[in-house]
């Protein structure tokens, strides 16, 4: 029996394992504590100093993110966080999907939705980018995202499902298997990366990273389209309709953004919608 019933067994196995670790009940209080007198002092320097990139942030980030993910992450935090990287897009590709149009791909690593998502390496991670342009992603669906498409091809969605993301490469896994001391779960992980984004990055590069969650709204709402009628589903949606991911993301101001909004909104949400839309077929229905 899950121990909380909207969300996959996968989720809550990792976070019922990560209840147990030290990090979690020691180091978390004090990261929570440090992050918002971080947040504090960091925005109005930014405000005054570093208002827009000078090219050497979205490397630094990576850099961080890429030592932490190498040498301290627990296994666990490390799949968590690859499955997400390569599961977000596929999702936006799904919503994307038109009938008679040919699945486009890029090409491009670890950017822009049709990218490349598979990860060989963490020199994989450095060399493109890959949070800052993961980041984009949210405002990219949102670009991009035309109602009365999606609408119009409701019924061809219903009878497909997003690509399964164990076709693409996680081999950057078998560095943090080897060389990891194993210390962070998944919480702590996700707390440090924000926190490297709010210390490294510039005022444009940090806000715009961490109000980088209006595309949950768009695809709760297409999810909740392609399942209309199911009851049962709507019920395990509706958990996910928390007012900071879906419904404040006008104008969000960066004070009041939450690091556990990172974790427990998007990127758990984006595990349950995948796992449904992979598992559980829509009733077919007019679009």
């Amino acid at each position: 029996m899950n121990e909380f019933p909207y969300i996959t067994e996968y989720v809550n196995g990792v976070f019922a394992r990560e209840r147990k670790q030290w990090d979690f009940i020691l180091l978390r209080p004090l990261l929570l504590v440090m992050y918002f007198v971080v947040r504090f002092v960091s925005f109005p320097l930014k405000f005054v100093l570093h208002r827009w990139p000078l090219g050497f942030e979205a490397y630094l980030i990576d850099c961080c993110m890429a030592f932490g993910m190498k040498y301290l992450a627990r296994a666990d935090a490390a799949e968590l966080f690859m499955r997400h990287v390569q599961i977000e897009p596929l999702l936006y590709q799904h919503i994307l999907r038109q009938q008679d149009a040919p699945v486009q791909s890029s090409g491009v690593k670890l950017n822009t939705i049709d990218g490349d998502f598979s990860v060989d390496s963490i020199r994989t991670v450095l060399d493109n980018r890959l949070t800052v342009g993961h980041d984009r992603l949210s405002y990219e669906i949102i670009d991009r995202f035309d109602k009365q498409a999606f609408l119009q091809n409701l019924d061809y969605i219903r009878t497909t499902r997003p690509r399964d993301h164990e076709e693409l490469s996680k081999a950057v896994l078998e560095e943090n298997r080897r060389h990891s001391l194993q210390l962070l779960g998944p919480t702590n992980v996700v707390m440090l990366i924000v926190m490297a984004i709010t210390v490294l990055g510039d005022l444009d590069t940090t806000v715009t990273a961490l109000n980088s969650f209006g595309s949950d709204s768009v695809l709760l709402w297409c999810v909740k389209r392609i399942y209309a009628g199911d009851e049962e589903v709507q019920v395990d949606l509706d958990f996910f309709m928390q007012e900071v991911a879906n419904r404040g993301h006008y104008h969000s101001s960066a004070f009041f953004s939450n690091p556990s909004q990172y974790l427990y909104y998007h990127i758990v949400f984006d595990e349950v919608v995948y796992d449904l839309l992979r598992n559980t077929p829509p009733a077919a229905g007019d679009a």
